[in-house]
């Protein structure tokens, strides 16, 4: 009787080992939702070395993306569904469209309404502009994607227009005149409307084209996978979603390692190959991207000063919806929503950020702005943290004034070229960890590295970012919170497929209006770089990070008036 019962003793105790071997595949192996068919995808890296994406061809696997599994309130998914309405962008016809029918900014032209009017600082200027395609016919449909602005070169002046599309070829351009002389009128075709549907295709079926990797190490051994938010399924992975945030991040599992012996992440590679023939026609450098519409008449008008000073002219209700925000007048920029101070001497910084802890959180282009001020300002020295170079984290240290800036990118996905595992925070997080207070000021910027995923996933990242800035300004209600908003960069036929303008401005919709009616500020960066002079750049000139600054420090340390 007693070998019977060791015998079932025996038994259960393999059925426990066998549960346990299941648990812990199931745990690298995950359920996946949807059936899809790889075909064997390359992609070249940066050493031009070709890779297969999945080790066989034509078989169907179920992909696993984490976006694609939240569990949203019924006040979330509302607001979703809102975001996603209000940058839905109008359609061609269906159907393929040829590219001799497509926009042609070289036959297109604009008209400024009325341009012999009397003009006076204040007033609105309204443009008409009429698309054509390469035979010279008017267009009939809308969904270009337009740039424009107004500007006096001989005053260092600037601001950006306001694009609203009348769906039928025709656009129509408004801006408001704010400073007196003659003020001259360019447009720009950034995309056609054939493009457009391009990008959008993109950013729904390949959120793969941009691609990651981690490094695992134990020992003298090391292993490198791919990684991604959203990941072909078939293989074992090891998930890597953050516990606290709930934003996904998978990496495949190494053959021989375990998940716990990852030591960093990088950007792996861009695929190729991702356009027809006929789509790459869309996207040419000297024809269609970022090409000059010219007027067809007067491109300029003369403006007269206001016969008083109306100090009402600036409204210090900020909205960052408003437009513009702002200008630029003897290359400085001047908001119309609150007062600016020039910061041009050390001494003027040092003032403002005596005491204080300043968190600087995103990507390289807030990266800018640590490099900025810890080269501006002599006592504000940089404290060798042994980071790597443009990664981070950062510290820079004036002990004399007791000001402490520290720069920390944000977590995945982020195309940064090496970031220790250990250094990969996210945002949400960090706030969390912040006590606050008057002498706490922390700035954010978070779009670029967005640009290649649906827009789910930016939502889903910014609200938890929005839900700690509240739950720091709870319990710290005097804590400065500046955003600062994306910006436009030069394009060409590759970059776009990535990192578009159109991307960039979606997201920056999607931005301010998760951020409008709480308090924080707002760096209007978007328009700060499209009304400038400079040609347009992922990462500014130094002129208008000094600009971007001084807006920056004059919410920190506000004008008394």
């Amino acid at each position: 009787m007693w070998r019977d019962s060791f015998r079932l003793q025996l038994f259960c105790l393999l059925m426990a080992v066998l549960a346990l071997v299941v648990l812990v595949h199931n745990f690298f192996q995950l359920e996946h939702l949807d059936d899809d068919t790889i075909s064997g995808s390359n992609w070249i890296t940066e050493n031009n070395v070709q890779h297969s994406l999945s080790q066989t061809t034509k078989t169907t696997r179920k992909p696993y993306c984490g976006y694609t599994q939240q569990t949203l309130s019924k006040r979330e998914q509302v607001e979703q569904e809102s975001l996603l309405a209000a940058i839905q962008w109008p359609k061609p016809p269906e159907g393929k469209i040829a590219f001799a029918q497509s926009t042609d900014p070289t036959h297109s032209d604009f008209v400024i309404v009325k341009p012999s009017r009397f003009f006076k600082v204040g007033d609105q200027l309204e443009v008409l502009v009429r698309m054509k395609d390469f035979h010279g016919n008017p267009k009939q449909y809308g969904g270009d994607y337009l740039q424009a602005r107004i500007h006096s070169p001989g005053l260092k002046a600037g601001a950006a227009g306001r694009v609203v599309d009348c769906h039928n070829g025709l656009y129509k351009v408004f801006f408001t005149l704010l400073w007196p002389g003659e003020v001259k009128v360019s447009v720009s075709l950034v995309h056609p409307s054939e493009a457009i549907q391009v990008l959008l295709r993109l950013r729904e079926e390949r959120p793969d084209r941009v691609y990651f990797k981690s490094s695992f190490k134990s020992g003298r051994y090391s292993e490198t996978t791919e990684c991604n938010i959203c990941l072909p399924g078939g293989l074992p992975v090891c998930n890597f979603t953050d516990l606290y945030t709930g934003e996904p991040w998978f990496c495949y599992k190494p053959r021989k390692l375990s998940c716990a012996s990852r030591i960093s992440h990088a950007k792996g590679g861009y695929l190729k190959g991702l356009l027809t023939q006929e789509e790459s026609l869309f996207f040419q450098s000297d024809v269609n991207i970022k090409r000059p519409i010219l007027s067809s008449g007067p491109d300029s008008v003369i403006v007269k000063p206001k016969a008083f000073t109306d100090s009402s002219s600036v409204d210090r209700a900020e909205d960052p919806t408003a437009s513009p925000s702002g200008y630029y007048y003897e290359d400085q920029w001047r908001s119309r929503t609150h007062w600016i101070h020039n910061f041009n001497k050390s001494d003027d910084i040092t003032e403002c950020l005596q005491g204080k802890v300043i968190h600087l959180f995103g990507d390289s282009t807030i990266r800018q702005w640590f490099e900025y001020l810890t080269a501006f300002v002599p006592d504000l020295v940089e404290f060798n943290l042994g980071s790597p170079k443009n990664v981070g984290p950062f510290m820079s240290v004036d002990l004399r004034h007791n000001i402490l800036l520290k720069f920390r990118c944000h977590g995945p996905p982020i195309r940064f070229s090496t970031v220790f595992s250990s250094e990969l925070r996210y945002i949400a997080n960090e706030l969390n960890n912040i006590v606050g207070g008057r002498n706490t000021v922390v700035a954010i910027t978070i779009w670029s590295h967005f640009s290649t995923f649906p827009v789910e996933v930016y939502i889903r990242r910014l609200r938890n970012i929005r839900r700690a800035i509240l739950q720091l300004l709870d319990r710290s209600p005097k804590t400065s919170i500046v955003i600062r908003t994306a910006n436009v960069q030069e394009l060409g036929p590759e970059v776009s497929l990535f990192n578009s303008d159109w991307y960039s401005f979606q997201l920056d919709s999607v931005m301010r209006k998760m951020f409008s009616g709480i308090a924080v500020h707002f760096v209007d960066a978007w328009e700060m770089s499209v009304a400038h002079y400079l040609p347009h750049n992922l990462h500014p000139n130094e002129i208008i990070v000094k600009n971007q600054i001084d807006v920056f420090l004059s919410y920190v340390c506000p004008l008394q008036t």
